[in-house]
């Protein structure tokens, strides 16, 4: 049985932050971001806010991602464990580096956390539910007037990289990766595996649940 927060009231140790380790172009953590956000809003709350930071799967792998790869996980997505999410991706417009998207995110962050959340989801959105390019500058540029942000500069770019460094020393393992008050999760609410060659996807209600208990002050028993 889960216990639910009052409603309205702040919960003693209930994380202000989530920081979550991913990669822009990474469908697994689309979908646990949208989750995550989801279960905050059925407790009418905006915390804890999202913080998510680089983890270029480009630069860890040492080669982009395949837009085909992506493709066979989307397509396993949307038919076992989210519907409704997906609906307007495009494997031909998928980016060939996530690197200008996670400028831009570091970019966000600077304005302030949530304005770095709305920037994180919303280059996702656009990816994977309007199939629009988002190495493309123009794109981009849309993306940022939609959260009242200019451009990634130098500074950002830097930040990239720097976060992926941190993200080693934490011991970050792959994209998304969820941090609340010095527990981890590494994909938590997916089990990911092949079955015969094919790729499988099914929802793991414990690992989710187990973060869940830690970002909204649930008590399990």
């Amino acid at each position: 049985m889960i216990t639910e927060p009052t409603a309205g009231g702040a919960r003693k140790g209930v994380p202000r932050t989530v920081e979550v380790f991913a990669d822009v172009l990474c469908p697994f953590t689309h979908v646990g971001l949208r989750r995550l956000v989801a279960r905050r809003a059925e407790f009418a709350r905006d915390e804890p806010v999202l913080v998510v930071r680089a983890w270029p799967l480009e630069l860890v792998n040492g080669r982009p991602l395949a837009p085909d790869v992506v493709a066979e996980e989307v397509a396993e997505l949307s038919s076992s464990v989210a519907p409704d999410l997906f609906v307007g991706f495009e494997p031909a417009h998928f980016p060939t580096t996530s690197l200008p998207a996670l400028a831009l995110a570091a970019r966000a962050r600077r304005a302030g956390p949530r304005v770095g959340e709305r920037c994180s989801l919303a280059l996702r959105h656009a990816l994977f539910e309007e199939g629009r390019d988002i190495s493309d500058s123009e794109e981009l540029a849309r993306v940022a007037l939609e959260c009242g942000i200019d451009g990634a500069r130098g500074e950002d770019h830097a930040a990239v990289l720097a976060e992926l460094e941190r993200g080693r020393c934490l011991g970050v393992v792959g994209s998304p990766h969820f941090f609340v008050n010095g527990a981890g999760w590494f994909c938590p609410g997916l089990e990911i595996g092949r079955v015969d060659g094919h790729l499988r996807i099914a929802v793991d209600v414990d690992g989710f649940a187990s973060l869940a208990e830690r970002c909204f002050g649930l008590t399990g028993s």
